[in-house]
């Protein structure tokens, strides 16, 4: 009995089930961290969408600055019409250089915007036949360090000293008038220290026109002369206005 047992073939083993290594799927596992992944996905697209608001701003505000640049931009670049010149609707002008800044600078104020730094505006300004904002405008853009060596330093300076003279020209009162060419007078000396600077030889040219208002002939006339030296660029138009104040003091 037990040798015909024996001869039955034995029964085929049932295959292993198969089970999760660890006991979980990965579900399982991360569904206890689920709210911090969710969390985190929503602080990643709070900063992706932060930078890009960021981004269309400035850039917006970018185009905005360009449009009102443009707005004083268009003005400033109207021309100034002739004497006999008619006024033509279709191409807008200006009668002369004092209606011109004012409108440019009505335009800066409308824009909320500058065209450039001190030495332009308070060039507008004194176009516009206001000496004490230019004079004002101009000292701002002298006292500051950085563009000292600067040519906008130097302009600055020698627009101080033309702002001042127009001033002192202005003045009815003698001392007050005398005062004023004085003040002139040291900005031009300030304008460039530099024998070497850009300008060097406008300096000594204003310098030399303050002495001659001042009444001081000799003194007037060595700087004209050095003014002359000076200009090596050889601007002509510069060389031309030495020339006529030399041959006004009778230099030959």
């Amino acid at each position: 009995m037990a040798d015909k047992d024996a001869s039955k073939p034995a029964a085929a083993a049932e295959p292993p089930k198969p089970v999760h290594i660890g006991g979980e799927s990965f579900l399982d596992r991360i569904r206890p961290h689920i709210k911090e992944i969710l969390v985190g996905a929503v602080v990643v697209a709070v900063i992706a969408s932060t930078i890009a608001l960021v981004s269309y701003f400035r850039q917006r505000k970018q185009e905005d600055a360009t449009e009102k640049l443009d707005a004083v931009l268009e003005v400033a670049q109207r021309p100034i019409r002739g004497k006999d010149e008619k006024v033509d609707p279709a191409k807008p002008s200006f009668a002369d250089a004092k209606e011109r800044a004012n409108a440019i600078l009505d335009a800066m104020t409308k824009q909320g915007t500058e065209l450039a730094g001190a030495a332009y505006r308070g060039g507008l300004l004194l176009d516009a036949g206001k000496p004490d904002e230019a004079i004002a405008e101009y000292k701002k853009g002298a006292a500051d360090k950085a563009s000292e060596k600067t040519i906008e330093g130097v302009l600055c300076r020698e627009g101080l000293g033309l702002a001042l003279e127009a001033k002192a020209a202005a003045e009815k009162d003698v001392t007050a008038r005398q005062k004023g060419f004085e003040d002139a007078l040291a900005a031009f000396v300030a304008e460039q220290p530099d024998d070497t600077g850009p300008r060097y030889a406008y300096a000594l040219y204003h310098q030399g026109r303050l002495q001659q208002l001042l009444g001081k002939r000799t003194e007037a006339k060595a700087l004209f002369d050095k003014a002359k030296t000076a200009n090596k660029e050889a601007d002509r138009e510069l060389a031309d206005q030495i020339e006529k104040r030399l041959a006004a003091l009778g230099a030959t």
